[in-house]
């Protein structure tokens, strides 16, 4: 039965290589705003878990993004858990593959009221930036946010969610609270590249726009099966910034604030009370025109082990 549950899983993943994928700084999937959270009231709460995962994800200038996750949750208490991501990012395009240790993401959980039907939950977090966001470059030349395994910014993150058997409902804000490092501008290249890179926005010492986010989310649960279905809109309330190489300005990426909107699906299986894997995959409805932090994707998917104790 493990057997053809994990091969079932795989399947799932190699079909929804067709399907479009949404992608975010990393508080959609953090803490409260987790998508299909466990409710079962009947059995013992396990506190603590150890998750590994892998990401897949494909971008429009056919970049392929690969992240390696291991992420743990402790429980302190009956009303406070605590996360912490540590990812491992491995970024292919046309002009080669740059990879290193990502953003982790910190946070903390307070569970604020727990009754039979539902429980309301709170988290604060952040994320801390592995490098400034100029990791990759090509021949000494800066390369764009879609080769960088850091968007290189300290975060502050917050958010809310209310979660009964059927049904989750969340909301988060995160902020970037300084610029990058980034250097990408045109001007530094020239030759065959150029006509490639000029499909990418400009991102030079790049500040994010200020982000919020709601999640709603149908849960189907049975003994050892669970699937969700939901939807995930996510609003850059600003636009986002970059430093103009040429007039040393900052300057306004236009569009790169407003809706982006996406289908959000999981399936997942649970072997015993300690151990499952669960898929999870995205279909982007709305998308911005522009994407200067490199987050867009054409295509995700991610499969997760856990292991609760």
């Amino acid at each position: 039965m493990k057997i053809l549950s994990c091969l079932l899983l795989l399947t799932l993943m190699d079909y929804c290589a067709f399907a479009q994928g949404c992608s975010d700084a990393g508080f959609c999937t953090m803490g409260a705003m987790k998508p299909d959270q466990p409710f079962n009231k009947n059995s013992k709460v396990r506190l603590r878990s150890i998750e590994f995962s892998q990401y897949y994800g494909d971008t429009h200038f056919k970049n392929h993004i690969y992240v390696s996750t291991i992420e743990a949750n402790i429980g302190i208490g009956k009303k406070y858990t605590v996360q912490a991501k540590i990812p491992y990012q491995v970024a292919n395009g046309h002009l080669g593959t740059y990879q290193s240790l990502s953003d982790i993401s910190l946070s903390v959980t307070r569970n604020l009221i727990a009754t039979e039907n539902f429980d309301v939950n709170f988290t604060l977090g952040t994320k801390l930036p592995s490098n400034n966001g100029d990791f990759a470059q090509f021949k000494g030349k800066s390369m764009p946010m879609y080769y960088q395994t850091s968007l290189g910014s300290y975060d502050l993150i917050f958010g809310a969610s209310v979660v009964s058997r059927k049904w989750l409902m969340a909301v988060g804000y995160q902020q970037a609270l300084n610029r990058n490092q980034n250097g990408f501008w045109y001007g530094e290249w020239s030759g065959d590249n150029l006509t490639y890179l000029h499909q990418y926005a400009l991102s030079g010492n790049l500040q994010r726009g200020k982000d919020v986010m709601a999640r709603i989310e149908r849960n189907f649960r049975l003994s050892r099966f669970n699937a969700s279905i939901g939807l995930l809109p996510i609003y850059r309330l600003n636009r986002d910034t970059y430093i103009d190489h040429t007039t040393n300005v900052s300057t306004l990426a236009n569009g790169s604030d407003g809706l982006a909107l996406s289908g959000i699906y999981t399936l997942g299986y649970n072997f015993d009370v300690r151990t499952g894997v669960k898929l999870l995959i995205g279909n982007r409805i709305i998308k911005r025109p522009i994407n200067p932090d490199g987050l867009s994707r054409e295509f995700v998917a991610t499969i997760t082990y856990s292991y609760r104790f």
